[in-house]
Order: C-alpha cells, then structure tokens, then sequence
C-alpha cells in the first residue's frame, strides 16, 4: 500500500491566498456596483460642471431678455475657474456671451447642435483652442443651448491634464425602459475583460512571491528540523533552538525540548542504576571466587569456577557499557602496534590455557591514531575473548595490526555464517544459546568504533574461522 503523501504547507498558502485575493476583489467589486446603484452618482467634469453652475443662473429679466443671475454656485464656480466663458442661446435667437469665447465658438451654431441633447466639442489636439460643452437645458428663462468651457486656450492649463471617459449606453425597450435582459451578457463580458486580468495578475504576483516569503519564513524550521536530525543516543540532552522558528510552531518545538529533558533524564536514571549493579556484583563475585578456590580439585569445582569467571566477565562488560556514557573528548594519540600487543600480551595465558596458540602481528610501520585508549583497548580485549570462547578451543588466535588502522582478531574455529554477520551485533545476541557469554562483547566493540568514527565488521573468505576486523581513522 502506498503511503499517503504529505500536502505541502507552502503550497497551500499559496492556493488559499489566491482564492482570498479573488473573493477579496469580487466582493470589493459587488460593493462598488452596489453602492453606485443606490447612490446613482453623476460625475460631471469641469466644462458640465460649468453648465451645471449656469443652470440655476439663466433667466429672463422683465422685458423678457436673456439674462444671468451672479448666483452664490457660479461665483463660487467663477473662483475656482476664472477662465470661464459661454455662449447662451435660445430658441428665438437671443443670445448671452461671457469671458473670453475662442472664435471658432462665436458663429452660429448648425441644426445638428440644435437637436442634440449634450456633446463634447473637441478640436485638433494641436489646436491651442480648448475643447468647448454644448448642452440644449431647461432654465426658468426656458428651453436654452449653452456652450461653455472653463478656459479660453490650452495654453491656460496647469500641465498636465488627464482625461477620462466612458459612455455606458443600455438597450431600451419601445417604451424607452432600459432592456437589461439585453444589456446584462454584455456588461458581464465586459465586467469579466477588466476583473481577469487583475486576477490573473494578482495570482501570478502571489504564486511567485509567496513561496519564496513561506521559505523564507520556514528558514528557522528547517534549520530545527536539521539540528533534530542529527540527535542520537549521544546527545540525547541536545535541545533545539526556538530563536528562528515560526511563533505558531514554537509550541511543538518545547514541548519536543521537553520530552528530551525527560527522555535524557530517565535514561541517566537507567545507566546508574545499571552501573550500581555491576558494581554491587562485582563484590559478591570475588568472595564466590576466593571461596570456590578452596574447594577441592574436582570436575565440578572447575566448572563452578568457569561460572564465577562468566559472571565477573559479564559484570565487567556492563561497566564497559556504563563507560561509553561518558564523553569521548578526552582521547589522545595511540600507538596501534603498541596497544596490540599489550592486550596480546595480557591475553597469552587465557588462551594458552584455552587450549589454543596466539600471534601476534605488527604493522610494518608505526599507525597512530587519536582515541580513547581505554575504551580501544576494551573493545580488542573483547574481540580476542570472543574469538576465545567460540574459537573451538584449539588452533591459532592472531592478533593483527596495520598501516590503515586496522585491528584483526582471527581464530580457526567453525566460523560465523553469513547470514548472521550482522545478528551477532545486537546485544544479548548468541548463535548458540548454551554457549558461553552474555552477547555484549561484539556490541561494545562496535559501539567503540562508532564513537571513533570507525567501523567494525566481519570479513569474508574462503579461509577456515571468523575473521573481525576493526578500523579507526588513521592520524596523518
């Protein structure tokens, strides 16, 4: 079965931010048609702004002649533009000027102006005459034509000017209603043509730069995550740096700390417990051994007393365990050969008395490495003792060294199968389980080599016995 895949978190913020971004522009957009529709704005720019300020001033005077009344709107609207000018008419012909009218303004306006209800009158953008307003109004002096604008040349702007337009005109039915039925596919294209495009821009806007913000924001994480990685039985009372990690996960990461405080607190509490045994052991063993000695030579004597060593053996092995616990940082350089042959040495009349014959080989030159002798020595004296009791009890044991670091235990005993190269690693592991040893031996040793940054393996071949071989980093 497949196992789920995990969903990405940067991935996810990404998507979601892009549909709030959408539904953020949709509902800004409904609010925006909504409030238009119940305020029904109508902008006017500053030319209909002038006919709108003219509007309430055009009357008649009592011999019913066209007239302008300076009303509080147009001298408000005459400050704000001083250049104002226009050109009322009405249906008799009568007319009104004011200010400055451009002469292309000033004849007399065709049939088609006439009719029309509003228009921009926009000359060439090279002439230096301003686009002028028309609009056919209803004042109280009547129905009048106005033509205004709120400067007499372009030359009279401030600038820059920025104009914009737009004529939004609805189907209507015969009674002049507007035919929305008509009109709304349109106006829906239209609405789709402006909002796409700002959607697609603010999506693309937010799939490039949120993954690279998320990152970065994940920066302290990921550095977490790797300094988690590398903890292990040996620096189990690590403990994790919060300083960069996300507000929101820093929780998790405490309460992980947490838990390696208790995790490191609990197993302290198992090795000196372990550590008091052995050496709670280690008294009772040596007054069974004295004792044993002085029992008479009998064939039950010797086997108690082979007991009594396993049990020392063991005790001893447990303490090489506790020994691990501390730290490694006290080494210093080592004399391969040298150390070699003081545990062959040491192991001489062992295996002698076992029943086999020990050599030992040097290296050809002299190998230094950096460690700590103690916990080296522990781990060959341990190999050798292995390669003692499942030897077969006769043949050669060597003991070599050479120029890459390397530690060799051979015997000529049955050997140790393939398959179980690996097994016989694994504390408390026998291949036979009446043989003797407790099956720490061969995971002390290894265990060793892996705080030296060296390895330990058991070789291959077509020779007869086991072969062990230990490396440790050679110092240049």
């Amino acid at each position: 079965m497949k196992a789920p895949r995990s969903r990405s978190l940067q991935w996810l913020l990404v998507r979601r931010l892009i549909l709030l971004q959408a539904a953020m522009l949709a509902i800004f957009i409904a609010l925006c048609a909504a409030a238009l529709w119940i305020a029904n704005p109508t902008p006017l720019v500053d030319n209909e702004a002038a006919v709108a300020a003219l509007k309430g001033a055009v009357d008649r005077d009592a011999s019913g002649r066209l007239m302008v009344r300076e009303t509080a709107e147009l001298e408000q609207f005459r400050e704000s533009f001083p250049h104002v000018w226009y050109i009322i008419r009405d249906k008799t012909g009568q007319s009104l000027r004011s200010g400055a009218v451009p002469d292309a303004y000033a004849g007399t306006p065709g049939l088609l102006l006439d009719s029309v209800e509003r228009a921009t009158l926009d000359l060439n953008r090279d002439d230096l005459r301003p686009e002028a307003y028309v609009e056919n109004i209803t004042t109280k002096a009547g129905p009048v034509q106005i033509i205004t604008a709120t400067r007499s040349s372009r030359e009279q702007t401030d600038g820059l000017e920025v104009n914009i337009s737009a004529n939004v005109d609805v189907a209507r039915n015969p009674d002049g209603s507007r035919n929305w039925q008509r009109a709304l596919p349109a106006l829906s294209l239209i609405v789709l043509i402006l909002v796409l495009p700002i959607i697609l821009v603010m999506g693309l806007t937010t799939l490039v730069t949120t993954p690279a913000v998320v990152r970065r924001s994940f920066a302290g994480l990921v550095d977490t995550a790797d300094q988690a990685a590398r903890i292990d039985i040996n620096t189990r009372g690590m403990q994790l740096s919060v300083q960069r990690v996300p507000q929101e996960i820093a929780p998790l990461v405490q309460a992980f700390n947490q838990t390696l405080a208790r995790l490191a607190q609990g197993y302290d509490r198992h090795n000196r417990f372990l550590t008091d045994a052995a050496h709670e052991l280690r008294t009772p063993i040596a007054i069974l051994r004295t004792r044993a000695e002085l029992l008479t030579k009998e064939p039950q004597s010797a086997r108690m007393l082979m007991d009594i060593e396993r049990l020392s053996h063991l005790a001893q092995q447990l303490l090489d365990h506790q020994m691990l616990e501390r730290p490694v940082n006290e080494r210093q350089i080592v004399d391969l050969a040298e150390l070699a042959s003081r545990v062959a040495a040491d192991f001489a009349p062992l295996a002698i008395e076992a029943g086999y014959d020990l050599a030992f080989e040097p290296p050809p030159c002299k190998v230094e490495v950096e460690a700590n002798a103690l916990q080296i020595e522990r781990a060959l004296s341990n190999l050798v003792r292995n390669a003692i009791d499942h030897g077969g009890g006769a043949g050669m044991i060597t003991i070599a060294a050479d120029a890459t670091g390397g530690l060799e235990v051979r015997d000529e005993g049955p050997g140790i199968p393939p398959a179980e190269h690996e097994n016989i690693f694994e504390p408390f592991y026998r291949l036979q389980p009446q043989s003797r040893g407790a099956g720490l031996g061969l995971n002390l040793a290894r265990q060793i080599a892996g705080l030296h940054d060296g390895t330990i393996r058991i070789l291959d071949g077509s020779w007869r016995g086991a072969r062990v071989r230990m490396e440790l980093p050679v110092r240049h």
